[in-house]
């Protein structure tokens, strides 16, 4: 599929990096590992990579930048901006972990330091595409319109070649069209995470790519194993279906899916990730993987196709949980 409205062209489902940073997230990460998983990658013609700075404090791009030595023409690179950690970095205060204080800021000035360094950690000298990781708040807000023109600055200097948004309301997104050009917009989207179905909507109509990040909600949808297993690390404990009093439900809905499954020779994340991919005509799906396996796994759901009726039917039992 064409990444926006560039020439860009990206696969359907894309390969993230954020566990692969580790830390109070995710757990301990293997480099090694890690490594092997983006070669799998793109050995399996999963060339969109999605990355970003704060993943283990810098930890994810540098990963990603050993292991596309001699691969970087191979590879969509995506990163974002605006979370920083030093000690001396200004911004308004996004959360505390790892032993540091992230904070937001999307000024100019700040971007193109975040830039410079992105560049070092990832061993290239271009960003395919450049994304807000966190839109600005008070009290260190920074228009809209200052960080589109850092943007245009970095593609004029070919240091980007496209730029989006992560986490934005569609008011946020109509002001990036106000001043330029979003390629991308990177929001949570589930099965069971259906709030920004709207934006989906918006950017189908609008022909920007729509990338559904945790589509498998952190590990719950893979499979009824997940669910049986202790949640390590704050991205899976953020998440709802994995408390005790909602495992239950979740169970009936998998049992559901297994049956329908069966029907497609898949397993219920590939069924998943299908419907995920099949929701609206831009959708891109964001696939987390840290092990060979995962991204082996994940990239099977490429390959199917399912009928509207059994989109219809797998929305359906979804619905009956939120």
């Amino acid at each position: 599929m064409k990444l926006g409205t560039t020439d860009i062209d990206v696969s359907s489902i894309a390969l993230g990096t954020w566990a692969m940073g580790g830390g109070d997230s995710w757990g301990d990460s293997d480099p090694s590992l890690a490594i092997k998983t983006v070669h799998r990658s793109l050995e399996l013609g999963i060339n969109f990579i999605d990355t970003a700075p704060a993943y283990g404090n810098g930890l994810s791009e540098q990963l990603l930048g050993t292991a596309l030595e001699g691969k970087r023409h191979s590879a969509v690179l995506a990163t974002k901006c605006g979370l920083v950690w030093g000690e001396s970095d200004e911004g308004s205060v996004h959360k505390s972990r790892d032993g540091v204080t992230i904070r937001r800021n999307l000024s100019k000035k700040s971007i193109i330091k975040q830039v410079e360094e992105s560049l070092v950690r990832l061993k290239t000298d271009y960003i395919d595409l450049l994304l807000t990781h966190w839109q600005s708040i008070p009290p260190f807000y920074t228009p809209v319109e200052e960080t589109i023109e850092v943007f245009e600055l970095l593609k004029q200097q070919g240091k980007i070649r496209s730029y989006g948004a992560c986490n934005v309301s569609l008011e946020e997104l109509k002001a990036y069209q106000k001043y330029g050009t979003p390629a991308l917009v990177q929001e949570r989207f589930s099965l069971l995470s259906q709030d920004k179905a709207n934006l989906a909507s918006y950017c189908a109509d609008n022909h920007i790519t729509f990338q559904a990040y945790s589509p498998l909600e952190r590990g719950v949808l893979t499979g009824k194993a997940a669910l049986s297993e202790n949640v390590v690390g704050t991205a899976k404990a953020s998440v709802v279906w994995y408390k005790m009093e909602n495992r239950a439900k979740v169970l009936t809905l998998l049992d559901s899916i297994e049956t329908l499954a069966e029907k497609y020779h898949a397993t219920v994340g590939n069924l998943v990730i299908a419907w995920t991919r099949q929701a609206t005509g831009t959708m891109n799906v964001l696939c987390g993987a840290r092990k060979p396996s995962q991204i082996e796994e994940n990239s099977k759901a490429g390959l199917l196709t399912l009928s509207s009726k059994d989109w219809t039917i797998i929305d359906s039992l979804a619905r009956t949980l939120f």
